[in-house]
């Protein structure tokens, strides 16, 4: 393959042939799909398009209005090509069985239609997240074939909406990226052979709910912060965009750590992103580009699904940080840690301890 030159609909075929499956023809209507929600996002307020309907979905959040068309253009532009034995969507309740007037095929494709959907009104980059699994016979399917653990994932992917149009896919041999080429309409390889490296100085979490995290994300964090002076001896530096697909796209490009960790703000609650439509996928697209993913405690991608829209907790990134995040929760687990102390009451602290006066 030329470098620049690649389309994606070549490279998918390409690469559906060698694997001797009908993935290339269901991705191509997926990129139809991205560049049609990528025309919808770029026109922001000239679209009209902004702004909250007075609905929520299945998981009770205020839904927008481009959470709905760009769901009904993924629908509309995949329902027909006779690849798909059904799809399922975040913003769905139950699954989306395939019109009877079109073929049925062995795949399903689940998705996340615009992720990050609360920056749109600011103009802030969001994304489309998606990943592909086959069941073993063709036609329509039933409830239970969604919940498949990530690593049955045949292909996976992400659209990113910024200053540029990109598609990160992989059908599980690396991690790609595409850009799309506004003047002849094509994506271009631009990003062959993606690679995560090993170590980071940079990590990604939303720090207003550090009171709500368990000791071992605490602790972590904490000897980020200190950098030099505290047991890293390293100094890092915090990023937080609130999308989860700009936050991986920035680890794909140069490194980093992604963290949702559990928290107890709502313990009902076992983490706050979803399995089959982003933990899944950008789990997939990590480990391919040679990095890692977990819960804290397991593998994203052996974590076996129980419900359609369960929500688990998420690190991933660079290999070396993530496996550090995994022992600190071990070593808390087991009782073995070190406690962690906050800050406030060092021995250098804003407030003094009598004991010592």
């Amino acid at each position: 393959m030329q470098f620049g030159r690649t389309t994606l609909s070549k490279f998918v075929i390409e690469q559906a042939r060698l694997q001797n499956s009908e993935l290339g023809a269901l991705l191509i209507d997926v990129a139809a799909a991205v560049k049609t929600i990528s025309a919808m996002v770029g026109k922001g307020a000239l679209g009209g398009n902004l702004g909250a309907l007075d609905s929520t979905n299945v998981q009770g959040e205020v839904q927008k209005k481009l959470d709905v068309l760009t769901n009904e253009a993924i629908l509309r532009h995949c329902e027909w090509g006779g690849q798909l034995a059904g799809m399922a969507s975040e913003e769905m309740d139950e699954p989306y069985a395939i019109p009877n007037e079109y073929p049925r095929g062995r795949y399903l494709l689940v998705f996340d239609p615009l992720d990050g959907s609360s920056n749109s009104d600011v103009n802030v980059s969001v994304g489309t997240i998606f990943s592909i699994f086959a069941r073993p016979t063709a036609g329509d399917a039933q409830p239970g074939d969604y919940l498949r653990p990530g690593c049955e994932q045949l292909a996976a992917g992400y659209a990113i909406y910024g200053p540029s149009t990109m598609m990160v896919l992989t059908l599980g041999n690396g991690t790609h990226g595409f850009t799309l080429d506004r003047e002849n309409g094509n994506f271009i390889l631009t990003h062959p052979d993606i690679r995560v490296p090993e170590e980071t100085t940079e990590f990604a979490i939303n720090s207003s709910n550090e009171r709500f995290w368990e000791p071992p994300v605490q602790r972590y964090v904490s000897e980020c912060k200190a950098g030099k002076t505290g047991v890293r001896a390293t100094d890092f530096n915090m990023r937080w965009i609130a999308s989860m697909v700009a936050e991986v796209h920035r680890i794909l490009i140069r490194g980093g750590i992604f963290m949702y960790p559990k928290d107890s703000k709502d313990p009902s609650k076992p983490g706050r992103l979803r399995l089959l439509y982003e933990a899944n996928p950008m789990a997939m697209l990590i480990e391919q580009a040679g990095g890692a993913a977990s819960t804290g405690r397991q593998r994203i991608l052996d974590v076996q699904p129980e419900a359609l829209h369960q929500r688990v907790p998420v690190i991933l990134g660079s290999k070396n940080e993530v496996e550090r995040l995994e022992r600190y929760h071990r070593d808390y687990d087991n009782g073995s840690d070190r406690p962690f102390v906050s800050p406030l009451f060092a021995e250098r602290s804003l407030f003094r301890d009598e004991s010592h006066a």
